[in-house]
């Protein structure tokens, strides 16, 4: 059974784009083990908390990443 599981900052993705990844991944399944594998194909779509999640010893928040935060006041003073 294919399975990728993706991980993204909790609200950097709507309910179209999250569709949108599975089907494209599903395709990719499907192109490289043959039809067969469509049916058994498992695709997880993850949202992690800013800050949750780190690379290279590194906590990585959507600020560090040049991402608007989902907290941010739209008019800082």
């Amino acid at each position: 059974m294919p399975f990728a599981n993706y991980k993204f900052p909790e609200g950097i993705l709507d309910h179209a784009r999250k569709e949108e990844i599975i089907h494209r991944t599903t395709a990719m399944f499907v192109e490289y083990f043959g039809e067969g594998v469509r049916a058994y194909s498992m695709v997880l779509v993850e949202e992690v908390a800013d800050g949750g999640w780190g690379r290279a010893d590194e906590t990585l928040t959507l600020e560090k990443m040049g991402l608007p935060s989902r907290h941010a006041s739209p008019n800082p003073a």
